[in-house]
């Protein structure tokens, strides 16, 4: 038992390997799979065959030019079959819906925004709301539900993945919103939610996995802080899902008010209403909810501090100290190898950099600071969704590969035992 559920372990790293390559590099050759994959050409031959079976994949003709010296027919491309089933992507977000119907080659083939109202969407409301905007987007795209495999989410604050609920977040009015199992009942598709971060820590690894890969953390800093968390090549999520909620740690008990209702959150220093806060010298209990934030108010913020507004740069001078605290944490416990900073704030950085330093020299000795890289991104909101689309379609490749046809279960044949040097 145990060999066979080895071999069948190769075959679906193997022709999960196959997939993915022709995902990254368009249409290839038998010949050119087997030098990208370095899977032997017998197995290379094994697995498309089955994967064409499938309708997985389609071949055609190559239209490159034929040499003068050149014989016989055009070499026959592979590719996937776009067609051979969808995904859709969901973005949860204060007031927004984001949506994004994906097709097998990992395109997005229609997007659309919904709005809601974010003040009164609780765990009653809102699982109605979100089936009847996919259910009207589905419609529009003249795409039935049957076609649908799988709806990955991504949302903001506190997700449980194990259970498919978020439990807070600033979007919704009340907590612990079930999404997953009203989305499976509804459409009879697999689901999964993670948090929004996550998923940008997804999308790097998958656009650049020789820079993003091993231990990384990604810190994002915008309408909330967020961190995202790759642990040994494996996304970590933790026990229920709700692991590296950076944003949430304490920073100074009893201090400011966040967001989330605790005091002293790292948020509560971090956040665009955090800094709005302390650069118009609120009183730190001051309930965020009215503070005028957002992304016009840290643009008037950064406005501010361009024009040396003495109030606007402590604020993100105190703030890129705090940073730095909590980049110390983050060093002294995962020992990162790359650590990526990444949202909307980032447009403030250069008012930040200096304290951050400041607070990281601090906070952490040199011999345990000196070892990490520091890659400041602008903020694109595409990052959370290209992180749902790599995903999913990993474990689409891994299901399909568990229903494969039956003549991928013959033993014999030579994709059974072989795996990549």
């Amino acid at each position: 038992m145990t060999r066979k559920a080895d071999r069948d372990q190769i075959r679906r790293q193997n022709r999960s390997i196959v997939l993915q390559a022709l995902r990254r590099k368009g249409p290839m050759a038998r010949i050119d799979l087997g030098q990208m994959t370095r899977l032997s050409p017998a197995t290379v031959t094994a697995i498309t065959s089955d994967l064409l079976d499938q309708g997985l994949i389609l071949s055609l003709e190559s239209e490159e030019p034929k040499t003068p010296q050149a014989r016989g027919r055009p070499r026959t491309l592979l590719k996937l079959n776009p067609d051979a089933v969808y995904t859709i992507g969901v973005r949860l977000s204060v007031n927004n819906i984001d949506l994004s119907l994906v097709n097998f080659a990992g395109e997005v083939t229609q997007d659309k925004r919904t709005h809601f109202d974010s003040a009164s969407a609780d765990a009653d409301s809102f699982p109605e709301t979100l089936t009847e905007a996919i259910r009207l987007f589905l419609q529009e795209a003249g795409v039935g539900p049957s076609r649908v495999r799988e709806i990955g989410v991504a949302a903001q604050g506190v997700v449980e993945t194990e259970t498919g609920v978020v439990a807070w977040s600033p979007a919704f009015a009340g907590r612990k919103i079930p999404v997953v199992e009203p989305l499976q009942s509804a459409f009879g598709a697999e689901c999964y939610i993670s948090n929004d971060t996550n998923m940008i820590t997804e999308a790097l690894h998958w656009s650049d996995p020789n820079r993003y890969s091993g231990t990384f953390a990604v810190i994002m800093l915008d309408y909330g802080v967020g961190m995202g968390l790759y642990l040994n090549n494996q996304l970590f999520a933790g026990a229920s899902g709700t692991a590296a909620e950076f944003g949430h740690a304490n920073h100074i008990p009893g201090g400011a008010l966040c967001r989330c209702g605790k005091k002293g959150c790292l948020e509560a220093y971090l956040s665009d209403y955090a800094l709005v806060r302390a650069a118009s010298h609120l009183p730190e209990n001051t309930d965020p909810v009215s503070i005028d934030a957002g992304v016009s108010g840290l643009a008037r913020l950064i406005e501010l501090a361009s024009s040396e507004d003495e109030n606007a740069l402590k604020a993100f001078h105190e703030a890129g100290r705090v940073l730095g605290y909590g980049i110390a944490r983050v060093i002294a416990m995962i020992d990162p190898k790359r650590l990526v900073l990444t949202g909307a704030a980032m447009r403030a950085f250069s008012f930040m950099e200096k304290g951050m330093w400041e607070g990281l020299e601090e906070a952490l000795v040199a011999d345990l600071r000196n070892n990490f890289s520091l890659d400041v991104m602008p903020w694109n909101e595409d990052f959370i969704r290209s992180g749902l689309i790599a995903q999913s379609m990993e474990r689409l490749d891994k299901d399909f590969l568990g229903s494969a046809s039956p003549s991928s279960n013959r033993s014999s044949r030579p994709d059974n035992s072989e795996v990549p040097a």
